[in-house]
């Protein structure tokens, strides 16, 4: 039995927004951040998915850069004590950090997925040690 050809699904759309990069209609998802084990649509299985460390590292990246830029102007234009960067800018570099971590976990799946992307495989055979040559 052969898969039925399906289109090429954008995995920024699919990713982003959280449904299977196959067929674009399951959820990814079944809590904020943990991955189903297969897609309830089509059944694809996200055995494969390991996005690692990534989503957390691209989003603390993307909010740190855009973060720094408005606390700077924040604190260059108004002079707020700082108890108010505590009260104020604190939370918001926080909540900005969660509001982009699972649709980068998304993209990131669904990257994978389009690229076929494999855990990396070492040899370990007697030629691995290139001081044995």
């Amino acid at each position: 039995m052969t898969e039925p050809e399906r289109p090429r699904l954008s995995p920024m759309r699919t990713g982003v927004r959280g449904r299977c990069p196959r067929c674009g209609e399951g959820p990814m998802f079944k809590g904020y951040l943990t991955l189903r084990e297969s897609c309830p649509a089509c059944g694809l299985s996200y055995a494969y998915a390991d996005p690692a460390d990534g989503p957390a590292f691209f989003g603390m990246s993307l909010v740190g850069l855009v973060g720094m830029g408005l606390f700077m102007w924040f604190e260059f234009t108004v002079h707020p004590p700082v108890w108010v960067h505590m009260v104020v800018t604190m939370p918001l570099l926080a909540l900005g950090c969660m509001g982009v971590l699972r649709p980068l976990k998304g993209w990131l799946v669904a990257e994978q997925y389009v690229h076929k992307a494999l855990e990396a495989e070492f040899d370990t055979g007697p030629r691995a040690d290139p001081r044995r040559d």
